[in-house]
Order: C-alpha cells, then structure tokens, then sequence
C-alpha cells in the first residue's frame, strides 16, 4: 500500500471534491452523489492503494487512539488555550492523545475542509473543532457524519453537536451582583460586534435590571470595540453624563480595564465611588489590575474536557452525539469575587457627573 495517498489524492483523481470522497468512503446515507460517482471514487481509491485502514471508515472501526483537534486561532489565544488543556488532560486520562491543527477565523470553507481532511488522512478517531470566540458557523461539509464536537461555537445547520458557554447566566450573575451590592443605576459597556454574546449579554442585563423591578436607560449602554481602548471611551461618555453610574457591567475584562482607566483620570475610585464587573476571567488582567476585578469566568477548560469526554463515548459506542445536536450543550460561568465591587456611599451623591479632571488633595 502506498502510504503517501491521502483522501485529497484520491479526490483529484476521480475528479471530485474532497467532501465527496469523504462522503462516498464513509457511506455518509444523506450524500447526494449518483451511483456512477461513487463508483469512481471507489475505483480510484483502489488503483492509488487507499486502503480501508486510510479511509475515514477508521473512524468507526479502526481506533488510532488519536483525535483531531482543529482550533482556529485558539493555540495561540492565551485564555482560551485552557479548552486544549481540558482536551488534552481528558483524552490522556481516556487513553487517547490529541492531534492539533491550527486554523484562523477567516479560512475559506474549503481551507476548513481541507484541515478535516488532513485529520482523516492520519486516521484521527474524532475530530473537535474550537473556535477562538463564541460565535455561529456553518461547519466543513466533510465534518458532517463522523465522531465531531464544536467548542465554544454552534453549527448552525443543528447537524454537529457543540458546547457553548451559558452567556445569559453569567452575564445575569454579574448584575445581580451589581444589583445586591445595592447599586440602583448600573451602566454596561457592549460590544460592537455582531457575536451571539454581544446580544446575550446585552439580553441578560435587561433582564435582570426588570426582574429587580429596575428602569433600562438606553443612554447608560455605551457600545465600543471590545479593546482596552473601546472600553475607556465608552466608560469616559458614561462616567461623564449628568447622572452617572454608580456600578458598571463590562462586555469583558479588557473592556473593564479601559473602565478602571477612564475612572482613574476623571479622580473616581473603585470600587468607592464606581464599582465594576468583566466578564471572561481573563486572569492575567483580571488577578492583576487594582483593585483586582470581580469578574465571570467563561468554562474554557470546562468545554474542552466536556467535548472530549463525550467524543471519546461517541467513539467507544457508549452515546450518540446526534442527540445533542439540536441544542448547543450549556456550560456554566461561575462568577469570579474579587474587590472592584461595593455597596454606594450615597446613591444619590455619587451619582452626579465627574469631575472633567482628578481632585486633587488639600496641601
């Protein structure tokens, strides 16, 4: 058998796309592909010596004890790589090892395909495929019908199973945090971008403003990119009105940083006179800014270790992961207590519009 043969090979030669080939060779039962097609990839797989140990049919039949693992851009995201901390302490715990293959964002479809296909071809046992945001997508069609889980994203066509982060309950942990510290008049600094937890977030900061019997003010919702500076010039416009906040929920921590910046040069202490909340636990900020902040964590070791866990059962024959296919599995954000939160000194009082510039001592 020649072991150099890969599936693109055997694609090029019947003329067909590597989907096909993927499909035909795994008797995926949905593939539209005539019967003289299929044929050709057949015969093309067995004029090159693509053996059945080299098909994906390995994935069902023949355990390599490897699993694939395609990460778009997270390998190189610092507190996102705990998801292939998670997936690589529960494969090796399970007996298996992970094969990583890194991706970005803005690869094409057939980029994306080509990646699972490369896994195939090192007859991989499953795949993960993680992405470096929450975010919706439609996954590589060569995906679809073998041993696969999504990480922190979710297919849109409902056909591959994933697991996200619970988005609404995290962010409605950080308000009610907010809101039991006693503050009354909470702003939020959102995300521009078009991302699921840009709504979700939003969604939850209404909804607990309403379910505390709180009004929402449009005006206290400053949208920026979700940067360090983007926070410090949507924190400036809110600490800046009239009748400021007295606490603020942060789309994320790099977000709250830009806050703690903005409160700094308008002379407002945190948390006395404004108390802040972020969202990501992102640690080397979150543990290190002063006061540290209190902030949610996203589960990103959690969804790493939940996928394997259950592609590695998927794989063994032990559950079916069409039956989480429907709806994204859930995880929780646990919120993250740290000393950027306080009870308001006056409500009132500390609600009037800061000062254009720090206070400065008596001397």
């Amino acid at each position: 058998m020649n072991k150099s043969v890969g599936i693109k090979d055997v694609a090029a030669a019947a003329g067909v796309s590597v989907t096909t080939v993927s499909h035909v060779l795994n008797d995926v039962v949905y593939a539209r592909v005539g019967a003289e097609t299929r044929e050709r990839v057949h015969e093309a797989a067995r004029r090159l010596g693509y053996g059945p140990n080299r098909l994906a049919q390995a994935l069902r039949t023949q355990r390599s004890g490897m699993i694939g693992f395609i990460s778009e851009e997270i390998a190189t995201t610092p507190h996102a790589g705990r998801i292939i901390l998670g997936a690589e302490e529960t494969a090796r715990a399970r007996g298996y090892r992970i094969m990583i293959i890194n991706s970005t964002s803005t690869s094409s479809q057939d980029s994306r395909e080509s990646d699972v296909a490369d896994l195939l071809d090192r007859q991989v046992d499953g795949i993960l495929y993680a992405t470096m945001y929450h975010r919706k997508l439609a996954v590589p069609k060569n995906l679809i019908g073998l041993p696969a889980v999504l990480v922190d994203s979710e297919d849109i066509s409902h056909t591959v199973s994933s697991v996200i982060p619970d988005e609404i309950a995290g962010a409605r942990s950080a308000v009610q945090t907010l809101i039991d510290a006693g503050h009354t008049r909470i702003g939020m600094l959102n995300n521009t971008d078009d991302v699921p937890a840009t709504h979700s977030r939003l969604k939850a900061f209404k909804d607990t403003l309403a379910g505390a019997g709180l009004p929402y003010h449009e005006e206290l919702v400053q949208s920026e990119p979700s940067e360090v500076p983007g926070g410090h010039q949507a924190a400036l416009r809110l600490l800046k009105t009239p009748n400021r906040p007295t606490a603020i929920f942060c789309y994320n921590d790099r977000m709250a940083m830009g806050a703690y910046r903005a409160a700094g040069e308008l002379g407002l202490r945190i948390p006395d006179d404004i108390s802040i909340v972020g969202f990501d636990n992102q640690q080397l900020i979150a543990e290190n800014i002063y006061p540290a902040l209190t902030t949610v964590a996203l589960p990103h070791y959690e969804m790493g270790a939940w996928a394997t866990e259950n592609l590695i059962d998927a794989i063994e024959g032990k559950t079916d992961l069409q039956l989480f296919a429907a709806h994204p599995t859930l995880l929780p954000c646990p919120l993250v207590l740290r000393d950027s939160v306080a009870s308001p000194k006056h409500q009132d009082a500390s609600s009037r519009a800061a000062p254009d510039s720090p206070t400065r001592p008596n001397t």
